[in-house]
């Protein structure tokens, strides 16, 4: 069998500077490379006559070249125009191509071409710009279904086909079968060495179609059996806490500063349910930025402490852990309920001392990050676990830190609002709860989609929020400069901002690389109106709480997801200043002025993440990496949903019977299963 684990530089075609590109978009293997899937195709199989090309249609017509190539200076510095007259026996064509002298060789009169591109018609006459070409009958540009790759800068499209065909050759019938026969035959699924072929170069659409049904299955099936066979390892079948009924949670409510809304309350009708039964929670709770799940998670903490148990949140920063800390000890102090805080950056000694602390018991609640996973943390009687931003940690994390007690409740709760049909399936092994409103006191967030053009409008309207003593954030993309994305670096933008535009303001920036306590230290000072503008990649995405701030201007906001443009605008409007958001877009596809017009349109995180698969699909949204999966490469889990369902169920049948995968039959899944996810499962 052909080793599929060899590197991408033994593929003809492929030099270091070529490897190089190809590692940039996450091509390291053979199997990296075949399982590139193209993003469309062109259909260069059928030639149109030259009177039937409909303007904006991107057509292959087949012509005879009629002229000379002329050579036409344009007003443009460095840029010569060259245009040339073809026909076919229904009428002619002009052809131009820029900067390409090459062309007057190549191009004979007399000859014929196919030549492939998009049909502007002026003053009656078919005109093409820059066309793919080749002499008839060659058919390697054209005649054909061409792929189309998502590519990078330095790395054409035809070289990436080249590429590919060569990787094909090299595989030939030696491709290794990942799907049980039965299933084959079942699902008539085409077979993996075929389906590869049609996938990259199909000779009709149909046979795209096919190939692409077998890898959504594919795709779906080992994510679902490997998400299935991870809940089944840490699936507990004891009996858990069961809390005391008489211990009301209406003690904390009615002493609160605010009125927790209906969906807040209906919330925690769920979770006391679950605690004061003998069946371990394992709860997801999804709410929306600034819904109020952290006062739900502090209701809890007060019920399992008063029962004589401890409890423990982790969460993904030190700063938002330290936010948890100061709201729990607000509210639960005036109980006697002692909190304290667990993160990497406190001294030795205090850390010490936390611990012996906790394992005698004198601490009610700990508030920490992935520092509360460490071996040397225990407790002497965890009773409950929340994790807040689940997506952060994945299902063997949330299982360390349950072990640290006797089968206790866990709650895991996110800001990243999925839909309910898929939370279900991504999260099988959790009951759900949402929380589907704001609190009355959360304004409504203007938000605004602007072009380049408006870019001085938004720094006055920013200078005239600071006048008024507001706080703004602006995020960026990106800390380097990447030569094939034009979007401003956080140290290039800032420098511009803190020595030009905002010169008068004290100006930071903030971004992932730097050291955890710079990061504190700047996030404190903001927090504390020290800084007025806090320059920023997405590291501010979660949690922290600014009330000043009411503006967020997000720059090349076309490169975020909508989900996450969602998180970023929910760190403005936590106090009681009207506030705003700034979407700054480049480029002018229907994509992204849909996109920008559902950010205008709507506040509700779900609508948005609807949104955001049916628009992008699933392969970015909520970065699928951060909730633990793999990438998905081709599946969509909006448009696939009902595979993915009838996977699901297929899956479960297979795990009843087969648990640990050991069966004949199920070689080769258990063998896909464990190559796509290493060695999270013990299978």
């Amino acid at each position: 069998m052909i080793d599929l684990n060899q590197s991408v530089k033994y593929i003809k075609g492929v030099g270091p500077n070529k490897e190089t590109l190809l590692n940039k978009l996450g091509i390291y293997t053979l199997q990296d490379l075949i399982t590139y899937y193209p993003r469309d195709y062109e259909d260069r199989s059928k030639p149109v006559t030259i009177i039937d090309a409909q303007e904006g249609q991107e057509v292959l017509i087949r012509a005879t070249v009629v002229s000379k190539m002329n050579t036409i200076p344009t007003r443009r510095k460095n840029m010569t125009m060259y245009r040339l007259i073809v026909r076919d026996e229904t009428d002619n064509a002009v052809l131009t191509w820029y900067n390409q002298k090459y062309l007057k060789d190549m191009l004979k009169l007399g000859e014929t071409y196919n030549f492939y591109g998009k049909i502007e018609r002026k003053n009656g006459t078919a005109q093409m710009s820059s066309p793919v070409f080749e002499i008839e009958g060659k058919n390697k540009y054209t005649g054909k279904i061409v792929p189309i790759y998502p590519s990078t800068y330095g790395l054409t499209q035809n070289k990436i086909r080249e590429i590919m065909e060569n990787a094909l050759k090299l595989v030939g019938n030696d491709l290794e079968e990942t799907i049980p026969d039965y299933l084959i035959e079942q699902y008539q699924l085409l077979e993996r060495k075929e389906a590869i072929r049609s996938i990259h170069f199909p000779k009709e659409f149909k046979e795209f179609e096919t190939a692409k049904k077998r890898f959504v299955f594919e795709e779906l099936l080992s994510m679902q059996l490997a998400l299935l066979s991870l809940k089944n390892q840490y699936t507990v079948e004891e009996n858990g806490i069961v809390f005391d009924k008489n211990v009301k949670m209406s003690e904390v409510i009615n002493v609160l500063p605010f009125k927790l809304t209906k969906a807040q309350l209906r919330v925690l009708e769920e979770i006391d349910h679950d605690m004061e039964n003998q069946k371990p929670m394992n709860r997801l709770l999804q709410g929306d930025v600034g819904s109020g799940k952290t006062v739900v998670a502090m209701v809890a903490a007060y019920k399992a402490v008063k029962c004589g148990y401890q409890m423990a949140i982790m969460a993904p920063t030190s700063i938002l852990a330290t936010q948890h800390l100061e709201g729990f000890e607000e509210i639960l102090s005036q109980f006697g309920i002692k909190c304290e805080l667990l993160i990497s950056s406190i001294s030795k000694k205090k850390k010490e001392d936390i611990l012996e602390r906790l394992a005698k018991g004198e601490i009610d609640v700990l508030v920490g990050t992935h520092a509360i996973l460490e071996e040397n943390v225990v407790f002497k009687n965890l009773g409950l676990v929340v994790t807040d931003e689940q997506h952060r940690f994945g299902v063997r994390q949330r299982n360390i830190i349950s072990q640290k007690g006797e089968n206790p409740d866990v709650l895991v709760m996110t800001a990243t609002p999925i839909p309910r049909t898929l939370a279900l399936i991504l999260y099988g092994d959790l009951d759900i709860s949402i929380i589907d409103e704001l609190p009355p006191n959360r304004k409504k967030i203007d938000t605004f989609a602007v072009t380049k053009a408006m870019e001085e409008r938004v720094n006055n309207f920013i200078k005239k929020q600071i006048e008024e003593g507001r706080q703004a954030y602006i995020v960026c993309p990106l800390v380097e400069e990447s030569e094939e994305i034009n979007a401003k670096a956080v140290l290039e933008i800032a420098e511009k901002y803190k020595n030009e535009v905002f010169s008068e303001y004290r100006v930071e920036y903030l971004y992932g690389k730097m050291r955890p306590k710079e990061k504190d230290a700047i996030m404190e000072e903001f927090k504390n109106g020290k800084i007025d503008i806090l320059i920023s990649t997405t590291v501010i995405e979660v949690g922290v709480n600014v009330p000043n701030a009411s503006i967020m201007v997000v720059e090349s906001a076309e490169r975020f997801g909508l989900a996450q443009l969602h998180q970023l605008r929910g760190r403005v409007g936590r106090g009681e200043y009207k506030s705003y958001c700034i979407l700054k877009y480049q480029g002018n596809s229907d994509v992204i002025r849909q996109r920008m017009k559902v950010m205008q349109d709507t506040n509700d995180g779900f609508i948005i993440s609807e949104k955001d698969l049916e628009i992008r699909g699933s392969g970015e949204f909520f970065g699928t990496r951060q909730h633990g999966l793999p990438e998905l490469k081709i599946a969509n889990l909006f448009e696939d949903m009902p595979v993915l369902k009838m996977v699901q169920s297929l899956c479960m049948k297979i795990l009843q019977d087969d648990p640990k995968l050991e069966r004949k039959e199920h070689e080769k899944l258990k063998k896909m299963v464990k190559e796509k996810f290493g060695t999270r499962l013990e299978l």
